[in-house]
């Protein structure tokens, strides 16, 4: 058996726009300059109180971390529950999503710096409940670049490192993957550079979704 990892935003979602709209609020409601843009796609795939100490510049226990994170889940809710939202699928996702879950060798899973929460959203959203066999999120694990959430997912799934793989779009992603002892597969339409992605170890970056599974048929010869 293989199981193919999947990270969510930058990766299966398009949220930019949510996200940046988000932390502005975030930012807004606690009297503080917003970050760029680009500031705030570059932490990305980090726990929130994590990406919120590297955008402030202070402890992840600080208590205006925390309150950033907090106004930064309210701001995303309600962005959410409005017509503002916009976490649409990256072209060609489902596909891959619908053809790997045909296999009866490949079990798919998520790893994502998201709260179950918004994990349950997106997959209420884009009705993809019941294609993954284990949801790793924020909740419980360390941060990306920490291996955590992969050696969860090899332990609920029984799938050894070997067989195993990872899709991201960040660097966080690949060096997770390299901690852990799998294989990380960049995408290049996500928040980190194709080459900043190669650094890290990704042994291939994706163009276009229908490049992945030519991809995985090469790297595992299945």
């Amino acid at each position: 058996m293989y199981l193919v990892l999947f990270d969510v935003d930058g990766t299966l979602i398009d949220s930019q726009h949510m996200i940046a709209a988000a932390m502005a609020r975030a930012f807004a409601a606690r009297g503080l300059p917003a970050p760029s843009r680009a500031e705030t796609l570059g932490i990305v795939g980090l726990s929130l109180d994590v990406a919120m100490s590297r955008l402030i510049g202070r402890a992840e226990a600080d208590d205006e971390v925390r309150a950033l994170s907090a106004a930064y889940k309210e701001a995303f809710f309600d962005l959410r529950t409005t017509a503002e939202q916009q976490e649409p699928l990256y072209p060609g996702a489902r596909e891959a999503l619908d053809a790997l879950s045909a296999r009866d060798d490949v079990l798919l899973g998520l790893a994502t710096g998201k709260s179950m929460r918004g994990v349950r959203a997106i997959l209420d959203l884009h009705d993809l409940h019941g294609r993954f066999a284990t949801l790793q999120t924020a909740d419980g694990n360390p941060s990306k670049p920490h291996p955590g959430m992969i050696h969860v997912a090899l332990a609920e799934t029984g799938v050894a490192p070997e067989k195993a793989v990872i899709i991201g779009d960040t660097t966080y992603d690949v060096e997770m993957a390299g901690a852990a002892g799998i294989a990380a597969i960049g995408v290049g339409w996500g928040y980190h550079a194709a080459s900043a992605l190669t650094r890290a170890g990704a042994l291939r970056v994706l163009d276009r979704y229908d490049e992945l599974l030519p991809t995985l048929d090469h790297l595992f010869d299945w």
